[in-house]
């Protein structure tokens, strides 16, 4: 195992010349950003701009409401759609497309949709308004799952019968591991998520590095943080190697958070979950566990999630597993754009659509 760490003091300047050094021995390389927050972190900061054309960032499956399934969208505009029940959510989800409309549009028709900063704020709500069903839209990788499972913890010592979640928490790891496994995307290093792997751990990526030798290197998301762990992931593959390093040890450590790790495995399990565009992955989600099912939507309102869908000509199944750019969906600037979306990626703060949109994804490519 790896103990580098991450050294202080280093100016963007010379990382990026040592990043063009390495990359002048190696040729071409295709670097994966997994974290939607890395995604937006280096358009806004010029990082991209930094790099030699050989160096190829493509971005992954790190966006939570990117990747979430269309059948869990239409699920939850379908709970909207009851007049007993007030779905709770982050800001990003209320406008992502579904068969029969946003939640947004829901709202606009009449629906009780709220938009909360954290899973308590719905536990809040539903403890101030107990004559409704308050559902809370659970989106989101091992970051945000703990504050769930608190927040369920939290329910049930309180009894309240009136608030449930509808999980679409998902793991990183698995998905890695998937796209790897699909062998149809060229993928020579991981520039691992920061705010992840402070609950999981550097050492959770080690079955990328020994199962499929890709290089994986946990990064903060300051600019120098992201430089080093480009510049580390090129310095891997030039001597050949695939090696787990962390380079964020300030936040990050070998086997995560254990507080964290023992409340997600006591209120939920791994279950096998839709992704979009990417279909059943085993093993890559979190559901309830049996004993918290009076806490699960899916129990409470026999909800079935229907089936996985992309509009038409939409492609941002193929850009959250690094297949395409933005630009190469026709759709991209013209009949999708923020304040019109077609698909999650352009709806999201975290999405590679919204990103290239924002901050010019054409511009930024043009290195020398």
């Amino acid at each position: 195992m790896s103990s580098r760490s991450d050294p202080t003091g280093r100016e963007s300047g010379s990382l990026a010349r040592r990043i063009r050094e390495v990359a002048e021995r190696l040729g071409e390389a295709r670097l994966m950003e997994v974290c939607g927050t890395h995604t937006v972190s280096l358009f806004r900061s010029g990082v991209r701009s930094l790099l030699p054309a050989g160096v190829r960032l493509i971005s992954g499956p790190g966006c939570p409401v990117c990747v979430t399934s269309q059948g869990y969208i239409d699920a939850a505009c379908a709970l909207a759609s009851r007049p007993e029940v007030t779905i709770c959510t982050y800001g990003d989800m209320i406008r992502v497309p579904g068969r029969q409309g946003s939640l947004a549009e829901q709202r606009a028709r009449g629906a009780r949709v709220l938009v909360v900063y954290s899973a308590r704020d719905a536990l809040r709500h539903a403890e101030a308004n107990r004559d409704r069903q308050v559902v809370f839209l659970a989106v989101g990788f091992e970051t945000t799952a703990p504050a769930t499972a608190l927040t369920v913890l939290e329910a049930r010592s309180r009894g309240l019968e009136n608030f449930s979640v509808l999980s679409a928490h998902k793991l990183v790891v698995p998905a890695m591991l998937a796209l790897l496994s699909a062998d149809d995307v060229r993928v020579d290093g991981f520039l691992c998520p920061g705010h992840v792997s402070v609950v999981i751990g550097s050492e959770a990526y080690r079955p990328v590095a020994e199962r499929h030798r890709r290089a994986c290197v946990v990064a903060g998301f300051e600019p120098e943080q992201m430089l080093l762990g480009i510049l580390r992931l090129l310095e891997q593959l030039a001597r050949g190697e695939a090696d787990v390093e962390n380079v964020y040890s300030a936040a990050v450590s070998p086997g995560g958070n254990p507080q964290a790790l023992a409340v997600l495995d006591r209120v939920f399990e791994p279950a096998d979950a839709v992704w979009r565009a990417m279909g059943t992955i085993p093993a890559s989600g979190l559901e309830l566990r049996e004993s918290y099912r009076p806490l699960d939507a899916r129990f409470r309102f026999d909800l079935e999630l229907g089936e996985d869908y992309d509009p038409p000509g939409c492609r941002c199944g193929e850009v959250i597993q690094g297949k395409v750019e933005p630009e190469e969906c026709a759709l991209f600037g013209t009949e999708c754009t923020p304040a019109r979306p077609v698909g999650p990626c352009m709806v999201s703060s975290e999405g590679t659509c919204a990103a290239w949109h924002k901050y010019g994804g054409l511009a930024t490519r043009s290195r020398s």
